[in-house]
């Protein structure tokens, strides 16, 4: 018995989102390059982090790292530097060991096809399926939140669907012609139409072809989405300041680090904003296990970048 295929939006409507795209998509600098290195380096950058903050930290990066030889041969300090501002530091250090491997075991080409994307360390599917998409043509759908809530809404409705069903239906509605511009064209729908709160329905593309749109409404809001919630005050209840988190906390840290001169062994102030020595020495053990810094043996409390 053979399988039914999975679920696609229809050629008109992948047409209506092109269109959209064409008039309406934002122009972001990053766009304008088929480069894969540079291409890889965005997606990664754009993990977790807004598009607005990526566009310049993008540009100062590949300025600094122009190559994926520049970057595999850096010291991780420097590359940690380079990173200032973007936040989940780790995404450096993991896009580092990305490049060494694309030097050692590519001959410093970045592969083409999802499989050997999928084998670089740090890379997930989303992001082995963006870069085959955008910097090579290959017709795959990259799924991220965006395309996610997009095609879920769009072809199941409230009806949901798994992620295995996401990716194959993602993969079946890619437009052949153009897939770069059909992955980019699906984050902008998601990230400035179909939102998680209150969608713009009656703006989208899709609006037509959508079962979401069509079960509530255009203009019915959704259930309300579940987010992340901040950490909160055990006695109060109340959201506990960013400033009173450990990662804030790590991230002032790391700056201070990265003002340092060169490999130098710094000293690691007591106090921090409202975070006292026992917090501090374990956002520096932390940091460490990450391989953020290096600890001096005979001070703990003095550190510096990772230089390995």
């Amino acid at each position: 018995m053979s399988l039914a295929p999975p679920p696609a939006l229809r050629a008109d409507a992948r047409a209506a989102v092109l269109a959209w795209y064409d008039a309406r998509g934002r122009a972001l600098s990053f766009r304008g390059t088929r480069d894969p290195y540079a291409i890889l380096v965005s997606e990664v950058m754009a993990q977790q982090t807004q598009v607005s903050r990526v566009v310049e930290a993008w540009s100062r990066f590949l300025d600094r790292f122009p190559t994926v030889r520049d970057l595999a041969t850096a010291s991780p300090a420097n590359v940690l530097r380079a990173w200032r501002g973007m936040g989940y530091d780790r995404r450096a250090l993991n896009l580092q060991r990305t490049a060494r491997a694309i030097v050692g075991d590519h001959g410093g080409v970045v592969p083409r096809d999802v499989e050997a994307l999928e084998r670089l360390p740090g890379i997930g599917p989303y992001t082995a399926r963006a870069v085959a998409s955008i910097a090579f043509g290959i017709p795959v759908g990259a799924v991220d939140t965006n395309v996610r809530r997009v095609l879920g809404r769009a072809l199941a409705g409230g009806a949901g669907m798994s992620s295995a069903e996401l990716q194959a239906a993602a993969d079946a509605s890619v437009e052949p012609g153009r897939p770069a511009d059909w992955t980019h064209a699906l984050m902008d729908v998601g990230a400035t139409l179909c939102r998680p709160g209150r969608p713009r329905c009656p703006e989208c593309p899709l609006l037509t072809w959508c079962r979401f749109a069509g079960e509530r409404g255009s203009e019915a809001a959704p259930a309300p989405v579940a987010r992340l919630s901040r950490p909160r005050n055990s006695g109060t209840g109340s959201p506990v300041p960013f400033q009173a988190t450990s990662r804030w906390l790590r991230g002032r840290i790391v700056d201070r680090l990265r003002d340092a001169d060169g490999s130098a062994w710094t000293r690691v102030d007591p106090r921090i904003g409202e975070h006292d020595a026992v917090a501090i020495d374990a956002a520096l053990m932390a940091l460490a296990r990450d391989g953020i810094v290096e600890l001096d043996p005979d001070e703990p409390r003095r550190a510096r970048l990772t230089t390995v």
